[in-house]
């Protein structure tokens, strides 16, 4: 008990000094619990949606998907005869069986040949109106869609475009471009995440999406009272056979969430990720924070062991105080994290994806691991500052002001990061020289780690060194006032460090991520130059194939001198060692591909592979399998019959542009895949005639004028379009390192503040010997920027280093140019000596308001 009156009493009386500890540690834990929030109440709302859409048993092609998504090679969705409906309705415990279509292979536009898809990459729905929808649709306004030249369109939509009924829409799928107006507007019972949905009549939609009458994408089927769905799905199948697949709601739901799932993992990982960075560098915070307390008190914890207190309760009362600010911080992190979540809901808002408060889901597991995290994280971050505590001597506490060093522990912690720090160096040389980069990742992992681990250990020792040269450099034109800053850095290296260290993870993070990014867009610009001898793409940013309509219209335009068109085939492969595998893509092309995409080969020619029944293979496909030139393969296509083609050429492994691909001619597969079944295309190539580049990417973006999903790119709009989605990706991270960064810099303050507070009685002295207030200021703010910038030294050759070892790694994928971004890692310095003058704001500031005589009195 008097621990812990003790512990309460020190906790009370150094609260200030306390609070951006406790902002660290809400901070972090505020991150996790806001993931975990966020990402459950996402399932909750996918799950309510995918439960409540789903009939009790639905009847779908063999073809189709799990979830139900339609996209296909084709451009149309797989579908069933309509005869299916009427063989539901005869099996046993069915109350009622509805057929109905829809596709996600559609392009939805205004007037305006706007598209009216989703902004944050949902799906663009367009389906039957039918009595599955009727039951999780309310019509808000107007009525349901009669007749080809109406449609309906979901509220979201509605309101996000600014549609109202008499609206034209055009829809324009592989069989055409059909117009309706808006006819009525409905809203969902359950919270809609983001998905554009269209509906038109039954057959209106049959004919828009699949091109004929008398077919289905899906039959619904409710079950009669009393009747589960699993033995509802028994007795249909027992009906049908298996040529249909026929799923329970549970399973359709399941197949969508685990889609949903897997894309809120990658997210909620990265995002914990981040926040265990922050975590890290929270720990240096809390160490210096207890150090610094723990020395400012040796007299006072000097007095309790004279008077009998024993080292296990200065400990304790040390950790005791350590578990408070856990509690405290973790508590508020866990209420900041519930406040966050909605934040972010109210983000995704703005993107298009809506989420309701009403499902916001907090498991008793989130705060549970929020205050089990923050807890057990301040507690082990205090333990060394409390060990040393409780290792203090009584009579040398009385004596002196300060814990006494201990050199032999500073000489240990000085070889144990060199040795760490070089066994990471070793790692890292190891992972560059690596022949395979599944091999050299985890040799790269390991170095990240040795070599963080070192710097942090080595740092007190690192910091003598470099703070000396900075101060040389950047102190010594400020005189006096630059000598006395420099000092104060270097009186406690062992501060210096770890306070430069919490700032060097998040930049060095930084400064690897950004020469990854570079040098995969140097590479890639490199390749696309080197491999690519087209003028132009056209494609479908979204995946989807290019219509026959949109071939014809890109065939049409004046002055090009060749299209070829591209198609991806899905088939299994008979080798010459007589193995079967599973699954291959074959991507058939027109012959003239083989100019367009200049493919190095090892055996062959690739123009040979474009020849009547002959193929390519890529290089490790043929070494696995025993195939050489003229080696014979029958390929399964898997909506054709069986074909015996020759390989006329072997690709190099090192291609980067369709590394891994199987060529064959479109008239090779065309004489084995039938013409209903033959896939549209995935990408068109297009080449000007000589001098009429700049008037045919015109006339190509005009002609496409009608076919908005298409983007017509020449090289410098690709490579642009690559330099944006990895800037992209990179600033979305740094956002997401901010975290770390905002830690350390309350690192930088807090070890500020404590320090002016410990040299009080110094302060003042040099206050009464003439030091002016300004000159105290910028004593303290060059001291910041001092150990600012040593955090950012470390951090930015440690990130260069790790960069550029992974570099060496993507070479082995073909990315072969190191591209160190200097204005970058320039930028990040500079910016760091300002995070270091923002530091030393507020304590400078207190310390210039500090009453002389007070001061010079503080024992």
């Amino acid at each position: 008990m008097t621990v812990l009156k003790t512990s309460m009493r020190n906790f009370l009386a150094h609260k200030g000094r306390m609070a951006l500890s406790a902002v660290a540690v809400l901070l972090s834990v505020a991150f996790v619990c806001g993931t975990l929030v966020f990402t459950d109440t996402m399932n909750t709302t996918f799950d309510k949606l995918f439960q409540a859409t789903a009939s009790d048993v639905q009847v779908g092609a063999k073809g189709a998907s799990d979830t139900g998504e339609t996209t296909s090679r084709t451009g149309k969705p797989p579908v069933l005869p309509a005869s299916v409906v009427g063989d539901v309705r005869r099996a046993r415990g069915v109350k009622s069986a509805e057929g109905a279509v829809f596709s996600t292979s559609v392009t939805v536009v205004d007037a305006g040949k706007d598209k009216l898809s989703p902004g944050n990459g949902g799906p663009t729905i367009v389906g039957s109106w039918n009595g599955n929808d009727a039951r999780t649709m309310e019509i808000t306004s107007g009525t349901a869609p009669k007749g080809p030249d109406q449609v309906m369109v979901d509220a979201d939509t509605a309101d996000r475009h600014g549609l109202k009924r008499g609206d034209d829409i055009g829809l324009i799928t592989a069989v055409g471009t059909h117009h309706a107006r808006v006819s009525g507007i409905a809203a969902f019972k359950v919270t809609n995440p983001g998905a554009a949905i269209f509906y038109l009549d039954t057959r209106t939609a049959q004919q828009t999406l699949v091109g004929r009458t008398g077919v289905y994408t899906t039959v619904n089927v409710t079950a009669a009272r009393g009747v589960s769905d699993e033995q509802l799905k028994k007795n249909v199948v027992a009906v049908l056979g298996h040529d249909y697949k026929v799923q329970t709601a549970k399973e359709v739901a399941d197949a969508n969430q685990k889609q949903v799932q897997s894309f809120l993992n990658v997210m909620k990982y990265a995002m914990l990720g981040f926040a265990g960075i922050a975590f890290l560098v929270g720990i240096f915070l809390i160490i210096n924070t207890f150090s610094m307390l723990v020395a400012q008190r040796t007299r006072e914890i000097g007095l309790l062991r004279a008077i009998g207190s024993s080292r296990r309760q200065v400990n304790r009362s040390v950790l005791v105080e350590a578990l408070l600010l856990g509690v405290v911080g973790s508590v508020l992190g866990v209420g900041a994290g519930v406040g966050l979540a909605i934040g972010l809901m109210q983000l995704m808002g703005r993107m298009d994806m809506k989420l309701s408060t009403d499902d916001l889901t907090v498991a008793w597991t989130t705060p549970a691991l929020g205050l089990l995290l923050g807890v057990v994280v301040t507690v082990l971050a205090a333990y060394l500052p409390a060990r040393r505590a409780g290792k203090v001597a009584p009579m040398a506490a009385l004596r002196d002001a300060g814990a006494p060093s201990d050199a032999r522990a500073g000489a240990v912690r000085a070889v144990l990061g060199l040795l760490l720090t070089a066994a990471g160096a070793w790692s890292l040389y190891t992972a560059a020289t690596a022949d395979q980069a599944k091999t050299g990742s985890g040799w790269l992992g390991l170095g990240v780690l040795l070599t963080l681990i070192g710097f942090v250990v080595v740092g007190p020792l690192l910091a003598g060194g470099l703070v000396r040269v900075l101060g040389a450099v950047l102190l010594r034109v400020f005189g006096p006032v630059g000598r006395m800053a420099e000092r104060n850095a270097l009186r406690n290296p062992r501060r210096t460090g770890a306070t430069g260290a919490a700032l060097m993870i998040g930049l060095a993070l930084v400064a690897c991520l950004s020469v990854v990014g570079s040098s995969m867009v140097a590479s890639a610009t490199d390749q696309l130059d080197k491999t690519v001898g087209t003028d132009f793409i056209v494609q479908d940013d979204n995946g989807q194939v290019i219509t026959k309509q949109a071939v014809q219209a890109v065939k049409d335009t004046p002055g090009l001198a060749r299209v070829t068109e591209y198609k991806l085939l899905d088939a299994a492969l008979t080798t010459p060692d007589g193995r079967t595998t599973k699954k291959e893509t074959i991507n058939a092309a027109d012959p003239t591909y083989a100019r367009d995409v200049r493919t190095k080969t090892v055996a062959g020619s690739l123009a040979d592979a474009y020849r009547p029944d002959s193929m390519s293979v890529f290089e490790g496909f043929a070494d696995d399998h025993g195939i050489k030139l003229g080696s014979t393969v029958a390929v399964h296509f898997e909506d054709g019959r069986t074909a015996k083609l020759t390989v006329r050429a072997i690709t190099s492994d090192e291609a980067v542009v369709d590394k891994g691909a199987m060529y064959a001619s479109i008239s090779t597969v065309a004489k084995y895949v039938p013409a209903d079944r033959m896939p549209l295309d995935d990408l068109l190539f297009v080449t000007a005639k000589d001098g009429q580049e700049k008037t045919a990417y015109t006339a190509l973006k005009s002609a496409l004028h009608e076919f908005p999903q298409y983007t017509v790119r020449d090289q410098t709009d690709y490579k642009q379009e690559l330099k944006d989605q990895i800037g992209q990706l990179l600033n979305m991270i740094y956002g997401l390192l901010a975290l770390a960064i905002i830690v350390a810099v309350l690192g930088v303050v807090n070890t500020l503040a404590l320090s002016v507070v410990e040299r009080t009685r110094e302060i003042g002295l040099m206050r009464a010997v003439g030091l002016s207030r300004r000159q105290l200021r910028r004593m303290i703010r060059l001291e910041s920027v001092v150990i600012a910038v040593f955090g950012a030294l470390l951090g930015l050759g440690l990130g260069m280093g790790w960069g550029a070892t992974a570099q060496k790694l993507l070479a082995l994928e073909g990315l072969t140019i190191l591209d160190i971004p200097w204005p970058t890692i320039a930028g990040v310095f500079v910016g760091s000596a300002f995070v270091g003058l923002f530091a030393a704001l507020v304590p400078a500031f207190r310390a210039a308001r500090m009453n002389v005589l007070n001061a010079i009195a503080t024992d």
